[in-house]
């Protein structure tokens, strides 16, 4: 089963930038809006690898048809909304299984 991967929400804490990180060449790059499809439960092109890491699980699950996380934490059972671990750019990826 594809699992639909939609960016939500980007934030960016400037004031957690300025005091902690050191300049990046290539910040994250994800836009808000922006949809990818993991299809078999796989990395779809493009996609970020350190958001991956932290979607991977749930993306697994849906595509093998599983869901319902949490005992009722989602409205739709099959869905999840999970951030990236940026600490500076956190993005929301809505995660949701397609016929």
């Amino acid at each position: 089963m594809n699992v639909k991967i939609t960016a939500v929400r980007k934030a960016c804490y400037k004031d957690l930038i300025n005091k902690y990180e050191n300049p990046l060449d290539n910040p994250c790059e994800i836009d808000e809006g922006q949809i990818f499809v993991s299809v078999n439960g796989e990395m779809p092109q493009g996609f970020c690898p350190s958001a991956w890491e932290s979607i991977r699980d749930f993306v697994k699950v849906l595509s093998e048809g599983g869901g319902n996380f949490f005992d009722g934490w989602m409205k739709n059972e099959k869905s999840a909304l999970i951030s990236c671990n940026d600490g500076f750019r956190p993005v929301s990826f809505l995660l949701e299984t397609q016929n």
